[in-house]
């Protein structure tokens, strides 16, 4: 029996989530059909240290606003003293909207 596309992202999201949870904080990503959102995570205090989307940003095409969201959290991070962190792409594939959040914290300074 064939598992859902559901069931397969999360088997890959806990496969990678296994190598890199605890490690440093971790830039976590999520898309839906309607915005882009990321959320820096410290696994060992169960805490969100900061997070961004693009649901304010009005002007742009998906993947513009993309990297806009990535850039918007590597500011806020590195405000707080965060230059590193692991780069979680929740299982999705790294392409397109996920590539461009990723591409967008590298270019504000984050490095993963």
């Amino acid at each position: 029996m064939k598992n859902s596309k559901a069931e397969q992202k999360n088997r890959r999201h806990a496969r990678v989530l296994k190598k890199i949870k605890g490690t440093k904080p971790r830039l976590l990503v999520f898309r839906s059909a309607i915005a882009n959102y990321a959320q820096l995570i410290d696994d060992t205090a169960g805490k969100i240290i900061c997070s961004a989307s693009d649901l304010k940003i009005k002007k742009g095409k998906k993947m513009e606003k993309a990297k806009e969201v990535g850039m918007e959290l590597a500011k806020k991070a590195i405000e707080k003293g965060i230059t590193e962190c692991v780069f979680d792409r929740n299982g999705y594939r790294y392409h397109g909207r996920v590539k461009a959040i990723a591409d967008g914290a590298r270019e504000a300074g984050l490095k993963f």
